[in-house]
């Protein structure tokens, strides 16, 4: 698997001065209680966001010392959709955790020419397992489904050990006809008196 590097430093400006200047002011939360205020460069960590989603496994770079974890938090300004600050969950590569994965359909063009279309309830599943092995998001190809069929945690991919922490009939999205509505015949424009 690609590792993902992001080099940080430890910060010492305020936030908004940071941001100015290119940076995203972040946290690295340790083991326990331990955190330490960083900055890290906005291309970088906005690049590794776009590729490998909001919950990317990443190698953080600290004054030359690298450690792993995964970004656990990521605030954005509501109107721009600027990054705002980002915390990272330090942990080791054989650490068990708990994270929300995000849920990618696929197999949507193969619904429409069904005239079928998805209905989705959750986006997220919560999932625990080996830090190494947790994906950045769960596929499910719902390409093969038919009307009144459902998304459940059946139809995840997962390694063995992994472990869906929700209930097993917990249903994600459903698959619905598209209901086409009859056209009206235009009324006919009455004379006026």
């Amino acid at each position: 698997m690609e590792k993902t590097i992001i080099s940080a430093t430890v910060r010492k400006e305020k936030p908004n001065k940071l941001r100015r200047t290119g940076f995203i002011p972040g946290v690295l939360n340790g083991p326990g209680t331990a955190s330490s205020s960083v900055q890290f460069e906005n291309t970088a960590m906005s690049r590794a966001i776009t590729k490998h989603g909001s919950n990317a496994k990443v190698w953080v770079d600290l004054d030359g010392v690298k450690k792993f974890g995964f970004i656990k938090a990521i605030q954005r300004d509501p109107v721009e959709g600027k990054l705002l600050h980002v915390s990272i969950q330090l942990v080791s590569e054989n650490q068990e955790v708990r994270m929300q994965l995000p849920i990618s359909f696929h197999g949507l063009a193969e619904l429409e020419r069904k005239q079928l279309h998805i209905e989705i309830r959750k986006s997220e599943v919560e999932v625990s397992g080996i830090t190494e092995l947790m994906p950045d998001s769960l596929t499910v190809n719902v390409s093969e489904k038919a009307s009144g069929d459902t998304v459940t945690s059946a139809d995840f991919s997962l390694s063995p050990e992994l472990k869906v922490i929700e209930p097993e009939n917990e249903i994600y999205a459903a698959i619905k006809e598209v209901r086409i509505e009859p056209e009206q015949e235009p009324e006919e424009a009455k004379p006026v008196e």
